[in-house]
Formats: C-alpha cells, sequence, structure tokens
C-alpha cells in the first residue's frame, strides 16, 4: 500500500489512537474494567462510535445516556486513563499509517492532533519511539472545544506555522475525526481503509 500527498499539501496531521498506535483495544479494557465499578455499561459498538472524544466527555455522555450518576467525573477519568497505562507495554503501531509518516518525515511538517490527554498520548509516542518525528502535539487540553468541532486541526496548523489550513492532510479512524477534518477544510484520510474492520464501524463503500 502507497500514499502519495496531494499537489500543494503543506502539512500532515495524524490521530494518534487507532491511527498511528493500535489502541483502540487497550482502552476499550480499560474502559471495561474501570466503568464496571460505577454501573454502567460500555458496549463495543458505542466505543467505537465515540472514538475521539476525551474521557471526561464520553463519562458525562454515558451517565446521562444510562441515567446512571457518576459523582466524581475527574475521579473515574483518572481511573480510566490510569488502566490504560497499565496495558501499554502491550501497544503496537498500525504499520500502515506509521510507513507514511516515516515516508514524509523531514520532508513535511507533521503534527499529531488527538482527543486524548497529553500524558497518555505523549507515553504513547514514546512506546512506539514516535515522538520525534512530530513537529507539534495537540492533546485534549489544547483546544476548548473537542471532535467533531475543527478546533484541534485547526490548532495543529497554526503550531506548524501553516497559514492556509485547508492545505493540511489528516488521517483519522473514526467519523467524529473525520467530520473534525471536514470543518477544518482539510482533506481527511480514513485509516480504517488499511486495517481490520472494527465493531459499530461506518466505512465508507470500497
Amino acid at each position: 500500500m502507497t500514499w502519495t500527498a496531494p499537489a500543494g499539501t503543506a502539512a500532515l496531521i495524524f490521530d494518534c489512537d487507532g491511527t498511528l498506535a493500535d489502541t483502540m483495544p487497550l482502552h476499550f479494557r480499560a474502559w471495561q474494567e474501570v466503568l464496571a465499578g460505577v454501573g454502567i455499561a460500555f458496549g463495543e459498538e458505542r466505543f467505537y462510535q465515540l472514538g475521539g472524544m476525551p474521557t471526561g466527555k464520553i463519562i458525562r455522555l454515558l451517565s446521562d445516556e444510562t441515567g446512571v450518576p457518576v459523582a466524581d467525573v475527574d475521579a473515574v477519568t483518572h481511573a480510566k486513563e490510569a488502566a490504560f497505562l497499565d496495558l501499554l507495554h502491550h501497544v503496537t503501531p498500525l504499520d500502515a499509517v506509521v510507513r507514511i509518516a516515516g515516508d514524509y518525515r523531514g520532508k513535511l511538517p507533521m503534527a499529531v492532533a488527538s482527543g486524548g490527554y497529553r500524558v497518555v498520548i505523549a507515553r504513547t509516542l514514546d512506546a512506539l519511539d514516535l515522538t520525534s518525528w512530530f513537529d507539534a502535539m495537540v492533546c485534549a487540553e489544547d483546544t476548548v472545544q473537542h471532535k467533531p468541532e475543527p478546533d484541534v486541526f485547526l490548532e495543529a496548523a497554526r503550531r506548524l506555522n501553516v497559514a492556509d489550513p485547508t492545505r493540511c492532510v489528516v488521517f483519522e479512524d473514526t467519523d467524529i475525526g473525520l467530520e473534525a477534518a471536514r470543518r477544518a477544510g482539510m482533506i481527511g484520510v480514513d485509516v480504517r481503509d488499511w486495517v481490520p474492520e472494527r465493531p459499530g464501524e461506518n466505512r465508507r463503500p470500497a
């Protein structure tokens, strides 16, 4: 599989979880472990539908959907992220996407733009020895609004000094992330075309 940047591309922006790193099954295990303790069911299909949202936002949404109150969202958020980090030694790269990043490393400015929290994304990239590949990293703490709003990608373009954000290409693995890229006026590349299908996904026709 090969991919060529469209003419005029000024920068590449990559999501992390499920795009550069095959972390989604690990995140699901962490969610199952933590939410069982607060009495909230979180099925695998719904999990993939919400991919790209910050953890705290997902907890509030699930609480509203299920009617199960969560007294301390911050505590549950920290517990979920800690549970994921305990599994981080299992993380592997998504080779097709990492190969593209490697092909353009040093040729185009590149950023990671994620709905995850900085400490988790930084440790994930470190675990895969990818941190030095990227010129900027934008995480959940860096914008007020999150995917499907375009803010995370627009901020990444700003940090890469790209005057025209529409000249950026975004690599994503969720409908929410691809919608954020569309709202930013950027080209979105659906990396799910290159990896095995996951529960609840609504892929484009081949």
